[in-house]
């Protein structure tokens, strides 16, 4: 059931994966289903960078870089959380939103249209037993200089994805009859 799933749905973190490998397979999978996500007037602005081997090896030594370059008083212990995180996962995929070159929506609507993508990548994530997180670092500002960002394209985030031992922890939400009011 669909609320079963949903209700499932955690972040799990790199430091929490194994060493189990995803297969292409599950991969192009887990893209297909980000690739149905709603979006208004078909612009459908997702786009993703798959970087697994070197390239994670890669992408954390220039966010470890970038962090000390750009940073006044650089954390050691960030900068460790920055060269290892992507190591720790077997595949981490760049999310990227690459807005309409007519503008003819506002960009907020894309912004919403990927992250829709990305939730339902979180979803059949869930569903396959692959442990994922969504991460936004400062850092993706600089994004552009590491990946090769077509004009108007942005980077929105990275999605760690590792397969996990430990069961993560039950989620618990305030009841929705607090969030909500009723017009008639």
């Amino acid at each position: 059931m669909i609320l079963e799933l949903i209700r499932k749905r955690r972040s799990i973190f790199p430091v929490q994966y194994n060493a189990k490998p995803i297969s292409k397979e599950a991969l192009e999978k887990i893209l297909e289903a980000a690739n149905w996500a709603p979006n208004h007037k078909k612009t459908e602005p997702w786009r993703f960078k798959v970087l697994q081997g070197n390239s994670k090896e890669a992408l954390g030594t220039f966010l470890a870089n970038k962090y000390q370059e750009v940073e006044a008083k650089p954390k050691k212990l960030k900068i460790k959380k920055l060269l290892d995180n992507p190591s720790k996962a077997a595949a981490v995929i760049a999310i990227c939103m690459q807005r309409d070159p007519n503008e003819s929506l506002p960009e907020w609507e894309e912004v919403a249209a990927t992250a829709m993508a990305v939730q339902n990548m979180w979803l059949c994530c869930t569903e396959m037993g692959i442990g994922s997180y969504w991460s936004s670092p400062g850092l993706i500002k600089y994004m552009d200089v590491f990946f090769d960002l077509n004009e108007g394209e942005k980077c929105l985030g990275f999605f760690y994805m590792g397969y996990y031992d430990e069961a993560p922890e039950t989620g618990v939400r305030q009841p929705i009859e607090d969030k909500v009011v009723w017009l008639e």
